[in-house]
């Protein structure tokens, strides 16, 4: 488990790779190891063939389990499930949901542990390649793998992929603009965390002073810091300013140790999030604080005008109040820039019947190469497809839009947190922020521990 990948591991997503592949769906929809980062080819498909996809290839009946982590998409991936199987009734799949404040991975293992292995679950970068190595069957000859761009990198071992990307995510900091123009604050001068601090004072005296109760009868503070969610701090929040150390996961993945080269800003950037939260004045009340109350309760409601999240929480907020989502976008932290990835990959259990893996496959590749499927993905999920041919479906949430914007500016920068040692990110960095934030750890005993059990991890 803390062995360096094998070389045949290609590089995680670069920013320019998946930068050329998001914009080529947006017009009709990084520096790696040294390793190909080019998708395996496919071979071409007929017409015929790639209808035939839409439906399972089995006619026996099968049932297959599917373990997932994304809450945002829970419901309308049973949806899709349900539309599925209404046209393939030999086919039964359960869906279990993971994931928003619970540890994916934890439960993960737990679940192959008790004997009830799902079929298809998701798996992360390299580490998790390596960890789950024995139960990853190779999707090197399904039809979407010669449209997947250089999204392969990081789950690609001797030239087969063994995972097929979910989407391309981008987050930052998401604002509610509405908020931002009534306090006569412009985002586009928000360039670094000193100019996010000014924008925020300026926000932050306007709610003080009452000039903002009238249009916004909810609103008692800037932004939520989810304390509660390790995966916000330890991993999202680290990978904005651990990605200038380590350019890719993969270089991540082999580093025997981490410097924090960049920890100052790192606490600059978590401070200025305590000081304009709710709990500005007791820090440790923010360790209660999920993702429901940061976004449900929070940002879609207009309780908080900012919170750190991805394009993922749009459904959310939708669903919600429509036009608090539609009047949202995203500021840079850490720099003029936002990073952007696949979160996770859809991998299919070696060890399943090959019924049940078929069946499987029909069922993602349906999910993505299908016109109700595509439709599914962009407008119902809100992801952005990490695949080409999805020309006549193009990002319509305001938060895929932005992305597409920072995407054309070239503003961009990678997710390197797949890479981190196994549950270092949640379990050791994200818990001691969380003493860091209850005052029952100083800021270099943050970094020294955690520095410490990276060291442990990858000897």
């Amino acid at each position: 488990m803390n062995m360096k990948l094998s070389k045949t591991i290609r590089g995680l997503v670069t920013t320019t790779l998946a930068a050329s592949m998001v914009l080529s769906m947006a017009g009709c929809a990084g520096k790696t190891d040294g390793g190909d980062t080019t998708a395996p080819a496919a071979t071409e498909k007929t017409e015929e063939a790639k209808e035939e996809t839409a439906e399972t290839k089995t006619s026996e009946p099968v049932t297959v389990d599917i373990f997932q982590f994304k809450v945002e998409i829970a419901e309308e991936l049973q949806k899709a499930i349900d539309l599925y199987t209404s046209k393939n009734p030999n086919v039964t799949i359960n869906l279990t949901t993971v994931g928003g404040g619970d540890d994916y991975g934890a439960a993960l293992k737990a679940k192959f542990q008790s004997g009830q292995e799902p079929t298809i679950y998701n798996v992360g970068g390299p580490q998790d390649v390596k960890d789950w190595m024995e139960k990853l069957e190779d999707l090197g000859d399904q039809p979407w793998v010669g449209t997947a761009g250089g999204t392969l990198g990081a789950v690609t071992v001797d030239g087969k992929p063994y995972g097929m990307p979910l989407a391309v995510e981008g987050y930052g900091v998401v604002y509610n603009k509405a908020i931002f123009e009534a306090a006569g604050v412009d985002p586009s001068t928000v360039k670094d965390i000193a100019s996010m601090d000014a924008a925020f004072a300026a926000i932050d005296a306007k709610i003080k002073s009452g000039e903002l109760k009238e249009k916004f009868p909810l609103l008692e503070a800037v932004a939520e810091l989810p304390a509660k969610e390790t995966w916000v701090t330890g991993l999202h929040s680290s990978n904005i300013f651990i990605n200038k150390e380590f350019p890719t996961g993969v270089d991540a993945f082999n580093a025997k140790e981490i410097k924090f080269e960049n920890n100052a800003d790192f606490k600059a950037y978590l401070d200025l999030m305590v000081k304009y939260s709710p709990n500005a004045a007791s820090p440790q009340k923010l360790n209660a604080v999920d993702y429901a109350t940061q976004v449900g309760q929070g940002l879609a409601i207009e309780r908080v005008a900012a919170i750190q999240q991805g394009n993922w929480v749009f459904g959310d907020v939708n669903n919600v109040d429509p036009a608090v989502a539609e009047n949202l976008a995203f500021l840079p932290v850490g720099g003029d820039s936002i990073p952007l990835g696949v979160p996770m990959y859809w991998a299919v259990n070696k060890g399943k019947a090959d019924a049940e893996k078929q069946a499987a496959k029909d069922f993602l590749n349906w999910l993505y190469t299908s016109d109700e499927g595509k439709d599914i993905v962009v407008n119902k999920f809100f992801f952005i497809p990490p695949f080409t041919g999805f020309d006549n479906y193009p990002a319509k949430d305001a938060l895929g839009r932005d992305i597409m914007r920072y995407q054309a500016e070239g503003k961009t920068t990678s997710w390197v947190f797949m890479g981190y040692p196994t549950a270092w990110g949640m379990d050791i960095l994200g818990v001691n922020i969380q003493k860091y934030l209850a005052g029952e750890m100083t800021w270099d005993k943050v970094i020294s521990e955690s520095q410490a059990k990276w060291a442990e991890a990858r000897k």
